[in-house]
């Protein structure tokens, strides 16, 4: 079986399949919307119970089996055979959605060479499709020239779901884009594939890191870090402390109630199931691709290393990610 030139290009194919959407753009939001740094902790905890332990499995199976997800499958029994043709299934139907949004960002990126940038303003007079709706409206019934752009000059929405607009050239040719770039890169298995990552998964970061400097230097930084790093607490009622011996007992002040700090986020439900489902879908656990890489690696290869250090290069991508949109 073929194997990656270097440790270095494993590493890379592992950290550039895991790291996408979910640090980028879920993430963030998460972190937003469960109380800053109590989201944080509670991620950094189901990581390393949860996402580091079946991350190392993964990477041990296909490492030792040699093996892509079905045949792994298959050699621990014949009758687990389908649960590697459903992570396959997963993958086509992931690969679906996600070509579609590089075909957007390929389109964007074609588009922020022109001058003045198409998003930058919309027409003043002529129908506006979107009705006004709560994507960036403003009085008047008008949108922002973001939501003009997106709506009507990238997607031409129509007015009804059954009403439809044909294809569009621009967003044709960048899902052909996005697929003709899929082809070339798997045409000649790890060889070419190998070569693609050290661009493909090292150029995001440079990105990142441009944006975070840029960041740092806008008003108001420094608050969105420190609303980021502190976790929101709230007052539970607790059990009230009896008095010292020498000193008298006295009735409890409502205006002095016996209260602990309780982090709040970690009192409900959705947001374990929100973290959970991040370390999930951050790390691409189940969807077969980590057996496949692992399958390419070196036999004696340190597979607990090699999981630590993945699942906490993908952590420090999404505090990076998460630093850059506070």
């Amino acid at each position: 079986r073929p194997a990656w030139t270097s440790k270095a290009q494993y590493i890379l194919a592992q950290l550039g399949f895991s790291v996408g959407l979910g640090n980028v753009w879920r993430f963030p939001y998460l972190c937003h919307q469960n109380g800053g740094g109590a989201f944080l902790l509670l991620y950094l905890l189901l990581l390393f119970l949860l996402g580091i332990p079946l991350l190392f499995l993964e990477l041990a199976a296909g490492q030792c089996l040699r093996q892509g997800s079905v045949g792994v499958w298959r050699s621990i029994s014949p009758r687990l055979a389908g649960i590697g043709l459903a992570s396959c299934l997963v993958c086509v139907f992931v690969a679906l959605y996600y070509n579609v949004i590089v075909a957007w960002s390929l389109l964007y990126l074609a588009r922020s060479f022109q001058h003045p940038l198409p998003w930058q303003s919309c027409p003043s007079a002529g129908p506006n499709r979107t009705g006004g709706g709560p994507q960036g409206a403003r009085g008047g019934g008008g949108v922002s020239p973001t939501t003009y752009f997106w709506y009507r000059q990238t997607l031409d929405v129509t007015p009804e779901m059954g009403v439809g607009g044909g294809l569009q050239p621009a967003l044709v040719g960048g899902l052909l884009g996005a697929w003709a770039l899929v082809g070339a890169s798997l045409l000649k298995g790890i060889k070419s594939s190998g070569k693609v990552l050290y661009v493909s998964t090292l150029f995001p970061y440079l990105v990142l890191f441009c944006l975070l400097v840029r960041g740092l230097l806008l008003e108001g930084a420094p608050e969105g870090i420190r609303i980021m790093f502190t976790p929101k607490v709230r007052p539970c009622p607790g059990p009230p402390q009896p008095p010292p011996p020498h000193r008298p007992q006295l009735a409890p002040s409502p205006l002095r109630p016996h209260l602990s700090l309780q982090v709040s986020a970690w009192g409900t439900g959705q947001a374990w199931r929100q973290a959970a489902t991040q370390v999930f879908f951050a790390l691409g656990l189940g969807f077969g691709s980590v057996i496949a890489y692992a399958s390419y690696g070196a036999r004696r290869s340190n597979c607990h290393r090699d999981a630590v250090l993945v699942a906490g290069l993908n952590a420090l991508t999404s505090l990076l990610a998460t630093l850059v949109v506070f």
